[in-house]
């Protein structure tokens, strides 16, 4: 984490966020770089690490994202990518999601705000932030925009393991149609 985030983060620039779920236990839950599986972060990022070689769909789309978004330099120093929750759940040997059980969303809900605080801390443009995931993460981070004010827009992108699992042969379309989005907010940073 450390090599990654002083090799793309270390800077005063400001950037826009996207805010996934949790991590999940093949991708952040195992690099702790949200989105970036073993494989990514040793083969794109050229960070060495000692983990299990292994791709995870999500991981395979959102480099596709910063491939057609400039590669990495361009996107991560546009773009911060994180999550709502920062800590990932497992439930019967299985990623579970922060909203899936109403207590457990309720217990973090000050984590989750501190978090969100501190990362406006880091230099997060205040004019629009992305959700991935079109659902319950997007409800829920609008929910808790309409109450903090953090930020002047919330949107949604579709998450990208809904896209790989799900949408597969429409993937190259969403990758087209998700750059343009993005390009058009790189406008606020300016």
């Amino acid at each position: 984490m450390t090599d990654f985030y002083t090799k793309y983060y270390n800077d005063h620039n400001g950037r826009i966020g996207l805010f996934g779920i949790n991590p999940g236990r093949f991708g952040a839950g195992q690099t702790g770089i949200p989105f970036t599986d073993p494989l990514r972060l040793s083969n794109e990022c050229g960070i060495p690490n000692e983990l299990k070689q292994r791709q995870e769909l999500s991981s395979v789309f959102v480099y596709r994202i910063v491939e057609e978004m400039g590669g990495l330099n361009a996107f991560y120093g546009d773009f911060y990518i994180s999550s709502v929750s920062p800590i990932g759940f497992i439930k019967e040997g299985k990623n579970c999601n922060y909203y899936d059980q109403a207590d457990l969303q309720n217990s973090l809900e000050g984590f989750i705000i501190n978090h969100f605080q501190e990362q406006l801390d880091f230099g997060l443009s205040n004019k629009v932030v992305y959700s991935i995931g079109k659902g319950k993460n997007y409800k829920y981070l609008k929910l808790l925009n309409e109450q903090f004010n953090w930020f002047k827009e919330v949107k949604a992108l579709p998450h990208p393991r809904w896209v790989m699992q799900y949408r597969l042969r429409q993937s190259d379309a969403i990758l087209s149609d998700i750059c343009s989005e993005l390009q058009r907010a790189r406008k606020y940073l300016s």
